[in-house]
């Protein structure tokens, strides 16, 4: 068969490995309660509600896969998505290379996203997905940003005060969610590239900028928050109470 004639089949990776030291002690980001259920099955949820997902991989902490996969297995997930739980490593870039090696060979389109993202509405993951498949190789759904920023010399010390250096143009910023969207090939040649080590990049655009591939932009959404710390797991809340109360359950 040929790439023409290949039909587009969508995957999602969810790096969960990480600890969320920011949130405090106890269980990793990814299992942290929200309304009751675990920020990782929300956001799963909300790849798996989009009907061109076939496939979500979720990367879970090394020794901690087997807690994940009976996660998973005992809430309701849409049945016409399958899902693979692998374990992570140390990183998040090594995490999401580790998540790319059990992609299936007949995936053409893979999407990265944040299991601290679990609200994103599934117009978003659509459009991210869309958007690959009529021939971007690298997709970010971003927002504008609302405060001016500084860009500073970081201090050497935490608190002691820090000169600002530059103030970029605000109408060219963009805070950049996830998913992200790519293709796959694109994805993994930068995975193989970049290295995992040293500078590396924040995010997957990231790695496929430093390839000199475009990454475009299309419209992201308020709820596509990250939950990173205490007041944003109160919002996140409120955002699940007003979904209730709209949906009248």
């Amino acid at each position: 068969m040929t790439d023409e004639a290949r039909p587009a089949r969508t995957a999602v990776v969810i790096p969960a490995a990480g600890r969320g030291v920011r949130l405090g002690p106890g269980a990793p980001k990814a299992l942290r309660a929200l309304n009751g259920t675990p920020m990782l099955i929300h956001a799963v949820r909300a790849m798996a509600a989009s009907r061109a997902v076939s496939l979500v991989i979720v990367v879970a902490p090394a020794d901690g896969a087997t807690e994940v996969k009976n996660l998973l297995d005992a809430h309701a997930l849409p049945e016409r998505t399958d899902y693979v739980v692998v374990p992570g490593g140390d990183t998040r870039q090594e995490s999401v290379h580790l998540g790319l090696k059990a992609l299936p060979d007949d995936i053409t389109t893979v999407l990265v996203h944040d299991a601290a993202r679990p609200l994103v509405p599934v117009d978003t993951v659509d459009t991210v997905i869309e958007a690959v498949r009529d021939g971007a190789v690298a997709v970010v759904p971003a927002l504008p940003v609302a405060d001016t920023v500084k860009e500073v010399e970081p201090a050497e010390r935490p608190g002691d005060a820090e000169q600002v250096v530059a103030t970029p143009v605000r109408a060219r910023l963009r805070a950049v969610q996830t998913p992200q969207g790519f293709d796959r090939e694109t994805l993994v040649n930068a995975h193989l590239t970049v290295a995992l080590t040293g500078d590396g990049a924040t995010d997957d655009a990231g790695m496929v900028e430093k390839l000199g591939a475009p990454v475009v932009v299309v419209p992201g959404h308020e709820e596509a928050f990250k939950v990173t710390r205490p007041l944003d797991l109160v919002l996140a809340e409120a955002v699940l109470a007003r979904r209730r109360a709209n949906d009248g359950f």
